[in-house]
C-alpha cells in the first residue's frame, strides 16, 4: 500500500511537472487578451473545474497553478491593472489610494475604530495598490502553520521569478538602515527576502525603473487554454445545495457584471472540482455571510436564509497598527517606498519612506476621506472627527506644495489584539462592518511605545543627522503628526507629551489587516470550510497573525503552494 500511495503522489507530481513544462511553452504575456476579458461579454452560465472569487495576491497564483490541468474560472471584481498608471508605477502610489471613486483600484473604508484603510477592486489585488516591500515570513511561522518547508521554498521561488526585485538603495534609505544599527537593532543582515532579526535590505514589487510587477503577473504561467478570467464581475453569492440529510455542497457562484447582467457559473460534476474564496480578509468572509454561512443571528437579522450556522465566520479580525513620525529634511529625499527594516526584539517592525510632500493634498484627501464616510451607513465604536481641522500646529508645511521629507513607521507584530467584521447590507458592493479595537490588548500598546522610542534613537542618530533641521525635538515631530489628517480618532492633549496616548490617537493602518475565516475555527488545515463540501477559502483571512513583516510574498506562496496540494490530491489515483 506505502509502495502504491508513493507511485501514485510520484506520478501526480511528475504530471504536473511535465504540465508546466507544456504551458511554459505556450504561455501567454499580461494583459493576457485571448482569457482575460470584461464579465459584460461573458456567457449566461458555464461550466468548470475550479471557479475562484477574487483575483488577488492569493487567487492569481492559485488560479495559474491549477489550470495546467484542468479548467478554470477566475472572478474578479475589478479591472486589469496594468491600463492604470497610478498603479503600474511607483510615483502613483499616494494617488491610488486618494481616489474615492467607484471605479478605483483601492476602495476606501473605515473601520469602526476610526481609521481610513482600503481593500483592493483591481486584478492583482493588494500588491497592486501597496508599498511594494516583499519579505518572506519566519522559519516559525512556517512551522506554526503545518506548511511543508520543501514545498514552502519552491512556492516562493516561484513567485519570485515574476515579481521580486533587488532595490536601489539611496540616500534617505541608507540613513535609515545605519540609524537602526546606531539605536542597537542588529546584526546587519544586507539584502535578503528572509525574516531575520536585525537590520535588512528587503525585496520589493517594483523594478529599477520603479514598474510594478503585480501577483496579475503570475498569471503568465497560467495555461491560456485552460483559464478563463472575468473582470468587472462581482461574486453575489455562492450556489449551495442542501440535499436532506447530507452536508451542504458548492455547486457554483453568481455574479454580476459592472451593468448588473446576471452571470451563473456551475462545477462540472466530479467529486474534485470545487468553489474557492481567494476575495481577501473583508471579502472573503463577506461572501460566506452573504451566501448563508456565519453567525445564525446575524444572517436572519438580514433576512438571509441560514444554510450552515458558522459562528466564527468573520471573527477574530486583526489589524496591525502603524504609528509613524513625519521628518522634514533640509535636503532632497529620493522617492522611496520600504525598503530598510528593522526587525526589533521588542515586537516592533521598523520602516521608512520618502519624497516630495504637498501637505495641502494630503490633507484636502482626508477630507475627500471623511465626506465618503459621511456618505455612508458608517457606525463608530469611540469618538470621532468627522471634521477634518485645519492645521494649527505647523501650518508652514501646508503652505510649502513640495516638502522633501520622509516618514518612519513601525508596524506591530501580531497583533494580539482582534475584532470581527459583519454585514452592513446584503449589497456586496458595500463594505462589511469591520472592528479591529487597535490596542485594546495592553501588550501592543506596549510594543508601540518601544518601537517609538527606537524611532526616535534613529532621528536622534549620527547617521540621519543630514536629513532633520537643525534643533528638531522628536516632540516637534510628534506634534507635526498630531497635526496630519491622518484618521478620524479625536486627539488628545495629553497625546504630545504620553506616548501611549500618542500611539492612540495617531494610528494608522499598515494594510496587513487579516482572519475573518481562520483555519481550525472557519476552515481546517487543507483550508475546507467546515460543515461543508466543494468550498475552501485560501487567501489572508486564514491568517491569526500577519506573516513577516509584510504579507503579500507568504499569501502570493499559498497560493501557488495550496495549488500544488490540490492537484496533488486530484491527480492522485
Amino acid at each position: 500500500m506505502a509502495f502504491q500511495r508513493w507511485s501514485s503522489l510520484l506520478a501526480a507530481s511528475l504530471g504536473i511537472f511535465f504540465s508546466f513544462f507544456i504551458v511554459s511553452c505556450f504561455a501567454e504575456k499580461a494583459p493576457y487578451k485571448s482569457f482575460a476579458k470584461d464579465a459584460k461579454t461573458a456567457p449566461s452560465s458555464g461550466f468548470y473545474d475550479y471557479i475562484i472569487v477574487g483575483g488577488g495576491t492569493a487567487g492569481c497564483a492559485l488560479a495559474a497553478t491549477l489550470s495546467v490541468s484542468a479548467k478554470v474560472l477566475l472572478l474578479e471584481r475589478g479591472g486589469l491593472p496594468y491600463d492604470n498608471p497610478n498603479v503600474t508605477h511607483i510615483d502613483g502610489f499616494p494617488a491610488t489610494l486618494a481616489d474615492t471613486s467607484s471605479t478605483s483600484a483601492a476602495q476606501l473604508f473605515v473601520s469602526t475604530d476610526g481609521v481610513f484603510n482600503h481593500r483592493a477592486r483591481v486584478l492583482g489585488g493588494g500588491s497592486a495598490i501597496n508599498a511594494g516591500f516583499y519579505t518572506r515570513a519566519s522559519n516559525d511561522y512556517v512551522r506554526e502553520a503545518g506548511w511543508d518547508p520543501h514545498l514552502v521554498e519552491e512556492s516562493y521561488a516561484w513567485v519570485e521569478r515574476k515579481v521580486a526585485f533587488r532595490p536601489t538603495v539611496q540616500a534617505w534609505q541608507a540613513a535609515v538602515r545605519d540609524g537602526l544599527l546606531e539605536a542597537g537593532v542588529s546584526p546587519y543582515r544586507g539584502l535578503t527576502y528572509a525574516h531575520l532579526h536585525g537590520t535588512k535590505i528587503g525585496g520589493s514589487i517594483f523594478d529599477e525603473n520603479g514598474y510594478r510587477h503585480t501577483a496579475a503577473d503570475l498569471l503568465e504561467y497560467a495555461d491560456p487554454a485552460n483559464i478563463t478570467v472575468h473582470l468587472h464581475a462581482t461574486a453575489q453569492q455562492i450556489l449551495i445545495k442542501t440535499p436532506p440529510g447530507q452536508r451542504a455542497k458548492a455547486y457554483g457562484v453568481f455574479f454580476r457584471d459592472s451593468k448588473g447582467g446576471r452571470h451563473m457559473a456551475y462545477l462540472k460534476s466530479g467529486p474534485k472540482n470545487e468553489v474557492i474564496l481567494s476575495a481577501g480578509a473583508l471579502g472573503s468572509p463577506q461572501l460566506l455571510l452573504l451566501s448563508g454561512i456565519g453567525p445564525a443571528p446575524q444572517l436572519m437579522a438580514h433576512g438571509l436564509r441560514v444554510i450552515l450556522d458558522h459562528p466564527m465566520v468573520g471573527q477574530g479580525m486583526s489589524d496591525n497598527p502603524m504609528n509613524a513620525v513625519l521628518i522634514p529634511s533640509p535636503r532632497p529625499v529620493e522617492l522611496s517606498l520600504i525598503q530598510v527594516v528593522g526587525i526589533t526584539d521588542v515586537g516592533s517592525y521598523i520602516e521608512a519612506a520618502s519624497g516630495s510632500l504637498d501637505l495641502a493634498w494630503l490633507q484636502r484627501t482626508a477630507q475627500d476621506f471623511a465626506k465618503a464616510v459621511n456618505q455612508t451607513l458608517q457606525t463608530f465604536t469611540m469618538p470621532i472627527n468627522l471634521t477634518i481641522p485645519e492645521a494649527i500646529r505647523a501650518p508652514e508645511l501646508y503652505q510649502n506644495p513640495g516638502v522633501q521629507a520622509g516618514v518612519i513607521l513601525e508596524k506591530i507584530m501580531g497583533p494580539f489584539s482582534t475584532g470581527h467584521l459583519e454585514l452592513q447590507s446584503r449589497d456586496p458592493n458595500d463594505n462589511p462592518r469591520v472592528t479591529f479595537n487597535y490596542f485594546q490588548d495592553p501588550r501592543d500598546l506596549q510594543r508601540c511605545v518601544q518601537g517609538m522610542e527606537i524611532i526616535k534613537r534613529v532621528v536622534e542618530s549620527r547617521p540621519f543627522y543630514p536629513f532633520r533641521y537643525p534643533f528638531t525635538s522628536f516632540q516637534s515631530l510628534m506634534n507635526i503628526m498630531l497635526a496630519v489628517p491622518n484618521n478620524l480618532r479625536s486627539k488628545h492633549m495629553t497625546a504630545a507629551y504620553s506616548m501611549e496616548q500618542f500611539c492612540l490617537d495617531t494610528v494608522m493602518t499598515i494594510w496587513h489587516y487579516h482572519g475573518g475565516c481562520q483555519v481550525g475555527r472557519v476552515v481546517d488545515h487543507d483550508y475546507r470550510v467546515f460543515g461543508m463540501d466543494a468550498l475552501r477559502v485560501i487567501d489572508g483571512s486564514t491568517f491569526y497573525n500577519s506573516p513577516g513583516t509584510n504579507p503579500q510574498a507568504t499569501v502570493m506562496m499559498l497560493g501557488r503552494y495550496m495549488g500544488q496540494k490540490i492537484l496533488q490530491d486530484r491527480n492522485a489515483r
